[in-house]
């Protein structure tokens, strides 16, 4: 039996609207990704998205629209010492320093508790992320952000489906920025989007998105419907607004093929997040029986997790390595990946800021001692077995279980 980590759908809706614009030629970001921005914010539950080519664009867009609120380059954001390494590069592209905080081991998430300490007269934003699509402690960090003022953005990368307290994630902050990569559950193969209730901060996005030229209408009538645009000389004679370039921009659009991916992928995700969550849960409570030695992350009564994918963390005292059970479960058909590592001090990308490996221990404990597998929706209750049953098999060869 095979477990591949992930898995993607092209539904029969998505196959026609690629037919049609390859037939039309209509293949830039146009129709197809306004209908997905506006299908994804109904989703959500914000008022408005913005999608863009990648999740790490979706998150250097968030921040970098905080330089037409008030910050400057240079300044600093707040964010968890182990995730996916798209987020330090993000804060730094988006012209910030990043100054990490350890996490908690038992949520993966950031500690509340050690944020303040690291706030400065410089710091601007706190950027959590919701690892493997466990919520963070957005309450606690929403009630620090207050206090000093700061925006929050979060990070939803793998957070499709998450639920806080009654709300999605992806509200609960001033943005949130979301991958679509091919291996989530909502994916467009290899996009990101952008949530927010605040017109104004769409608005800096969409500029953002395209060099930072002065369009940016929620809906471009030249792309969308050939339309004669009436703002097109609004800024005088001899001047055209697609050549005004109001701040510093990308260039990152969503294009039209990777819309229609996306609103298929909208029609079918209750029926895939209901197959994903039932075997995340099913992992969650059939796992128990191995701790000490393996552990995974819990779902509170406060949270759903969004069934990205199933975290396993070895215990102090297991007498094995990581590798080891990774080799173990693949050579069994079983793919796994690594559980991310402390940014700050396991990544040499980021050596040149001085972080030393004992700076957090948290972090670089599930950089060492973590691993993931798929949770998707191709996978069953046979598959769940099958990886318990050979977890077991590897505990057992041990002498553990």
């Amino acid at each position: 039996m095979r477990l591949p980590f992930g898995t993607i759908a092209v539904s029969k809706k998505s196959r026609k609207l690629i037919n049609t614009a390859l037939d039309t030629l209509k293949l830039s970001s146009g129709r197809l990704v306004r209908e997905f921005e506006a299908g994804f914010a109904g989703h959500i539950g914000t008022k408005e998205a913005v999608a863009v080519s990648t999740g790490t664009d979706a998150d250097i867009l968030a921040l970098a629209v905080l330089h037409d609120f008030g910050a400057r380059r240079g300044d600093e954001v707040i964010l968890p010492a182990l995730s996916f390494v798209a987020t330090g590069n993000a804060v730094l592209h988006a012209g910030f320093k990043p100054v990490f905080v350890d996490v908690e081991r038992h949520t993966l998430n950031i500690d509340p508790k050690k944020i303040e300490r690291a706030i400065t007269p410089k710091t601007r934003a706190i950027m959590p992320v919701h690892l493997m699509g466990k919520p963070a402690d957005m309450d606690a960090i929403n009630k620090i952000a207050k206090k000093h003022k700061l925006f929050v953005v979060e990070d939803a990368a793998e957070a499709h489906g998450a639920v806080y307290k009654g709300r999605n994630v992806g509200t609960l902050g001033d943005m949130a920025a979301y991958s679509l990569y091919i291996a989530h559950i909502i994916t467009t193969i290899e996009g990101g989007i952008v949530t927010t209730d605040r017109p104004d901060f769409a608005e800096v996005l969409r500029s953002l998105r395209s060099h930072g030229r002065a369009c940016k209408c929620r809906v471009c009538v030249v792309n969308t419907c050939d339309a004669y645009c009436e703002k097109r000389f609004k800024y005088g004679e001899g001047s055209d607004i697609r050549f005004v370039f109001e701040r510093i921009g990308y260039s990152c659009k969503m294009n039209e093929l990777e819309a229609a991916v996306g609103l298929g992928s909208l029609d079918t995700y209750k029926k895939i997040i209901a197959k994903r969550r039932a075997n995340l849960l099913s992992m969650i409570a059939k796992f128990k029986k191995f701790e000490p030695w393996l552990t995974t992350i819990k779902e509170e009564k406060h949270e759903q997790i969004g069934p990205h994918a199933f975290a396993i963390i070895l215990g102090e005292k297991a007498p094995f390595t990581r590798n080891e059970l990774g080799l173990y479960l693949e050579k069994n058909g079983i793919e796994t990946r690594h559980l991310f590592s402390s940014m700050p001090t396991q990544c040499p990308g980021f050596a040149y800021l001085g972080g030393k490996l004992g700076d957090f221990p948290n972090a670089e404990y599930i950089g060492n001692k973590g691993l993931h597998i798929g949770v998707h929706q191709d996978l069953g209750p046979r598959h769940v077995d099958y990886f318990i049953r050979k977890t077991e098999e590897f505990l057992k060869g041990k002498g553990l279980f």
